[in-house]
């Protein structure tokens, strides 16, 4: 009498078929090795630097207001100890984030601002302004520096504010430029114009320390190189859908696994090997990408290992329902993008500036993008995981029965 061939050797044998095949499958295998190769070297060509402070222009130079504004404040027979005020004015457009840029007239900042004249800084700290239209070439060792907003002070702007008028100021914007940037740009003339007319402003405000919620990232800022690490990792778990998509699609079309079940093998070691060779493959690139851009510390490992793990089941998961639905290649790509587009919604969502719509937060691949974003940018540990981790899981469940029922019902009409 025959022994029963026990689950292991049944799963074993599957495993071993499909890491052959995939081997085989020159397409596939070449797109891997490119994908993580690519990656990785796209995370260290990125910049790791930030240029944290704002460039900020004005018209007419400062020495212009301060000169015409104190000629204006004595000849108005205002006493001087108020004309020596106009002393703080540049300390004022020297706090620490702005850039001040000056300009000799409204029309040159304006070119300035639409890009229709260049700017760049040298290596002594000395701006430089060239036409493109004339052809000038920039100064060896120049920085070009992009300007977003600037603002047209009247040249007595100082004495009219000390004379209780209102100057018109115009404040100039970028189209590209945020609308908090243009808010904030418009709340600092209102405040300096308090301050010149010795007046407080009208609001109480808080100490420092309780306006400043979180970690403060002033002179700490996330590089682009930083926040692409998260997303490195979502499109290397996310890729490997396509791959194990098509392995599955390949051996239903090609009724493999009918063959497969005349043996002692059953639809269940089936399903469950595919998890596993999904589960292994998407997660073992994962960590080798992590590894290889820095991401792992030792505080961070274990959790990040267990947030990779739960996104690699996800996509496993993706790729069975995909691949058991679709009836032939095209059908099967046709059902990836379908699931996929949305999928890549968080992530471009949580990793570039904006706020994040409330729906986003609704989707399966949202609490994996977000705990990579918290735990590889914000260093977030377990404490402050423990509910998106829940979240990943039953997302990992519901998708999980879903391929599971449609790729049973799919082998059983075979």
């Amino acid at each position: 009498m025959n022994k029963p061939i026990s689950t292991g050797r049944l799963l074993g044998a599957v495993l071993k078929k499909d890491i052959r095949i995939y081997s085989r499958n020159s397409i596939y295998l070449f797109l891997t090795i490119m994908s993580l190769v690519f990656f990785v070297v796209i995370f260290w060509i990125v910049p790791d630097s930030v240029d944290e402070e704002l460039p900020f222009a004005v018209t007419p130079p400062l020495s212009v207001i301060f000169a015409e504004s104190k000629a204006a404040i004595l000849a108005a027979g205002i006493p001087v100890d108020d004309a020596a005020r106009l002393a703080e004015f540049r300390s004022t457009f020297e706090e620490e984030g702005l850039k001040l840029i000056e300009f000799a007239g409204e029309d040159e900042l304006k070119r300035a601002i639409a890009g229709e004249l260049l700017v760049y800084k040298t290596a002594e700290g000395n701006y430089i302004f060239l036409d493109p239209d004339l052809d000038e070439k920039a100064p060896k060792g120049a920085d070009k520096v992009s300007i977003g907003v600037g603002i047209a002070f009247p040249p007595i702007f100082f004495s009219e504010v000390l004379m209780q008028r209102k100057p018109q100021v115009t404040v100039y914007a970028d189209a590209a430029v945020p609308e908090e940037t243009r808010g904030a740009i418009q709340g600092f003339v209102r405040e300096l114009a308090f301050s010149l007319a010795g007046k407080e402003l009208p609001v109480e405000l808080p100490p420092e320390d309780m306006i400043i919620l979180g970690r403060d990232r002033l002179g700490d800022q996330i590089s682009m190189r930083d926040k692409m690490r998260p997303l490195i990792a979502f499109f290397i778990l996310m890729m490997e859908t396509f791959a194990l998509a098509s392995l599955i699609s390949n051996e239903v079309l090609q009724r493999t696994v009918t063959a497969l079940l005349v043996t002692p093998l059953r639809v269940s070691h089936f399903i469950l090997a595919k998890t596993i060779f999904g589960t292994i493959l998407a997660l073992g690139q994962a960590v080798i990408v992590l590894a290889l851009v820095g991401a792992f510390s030792a505080a961070n490992w274990l959790l990040l290992l267990l947030i990779v793990f739960l996104g690699s089941l996800l996509f496993t998961a993706v790729a069975m329902l995909v691949g058991s639905a679709g009836k032939d290649f095209i059908g099967q790509l046709m059902y990836s993008l379908l699931f996929l587009i949305p999928l890549m919604i968080p992530a471009f969502a949580v990793l570039l500036p904006g706020s994040v719509a409330s729906w986003v937060s609704f989707l399966p691949s949202y609490p994996i993008v977000r705990l990579l974003y918290d735990v590889t940018i914000q260093e977030k540990l377990w404490a402050d995981s423990m509910v998106l981790l829940g979240i990943a899981a039953l997302w990992v469940l519901a998708i999980f029965a879903a391929g599971l029922l449609v790729l049973k019902r799919k082998v059983a009409t075979l």
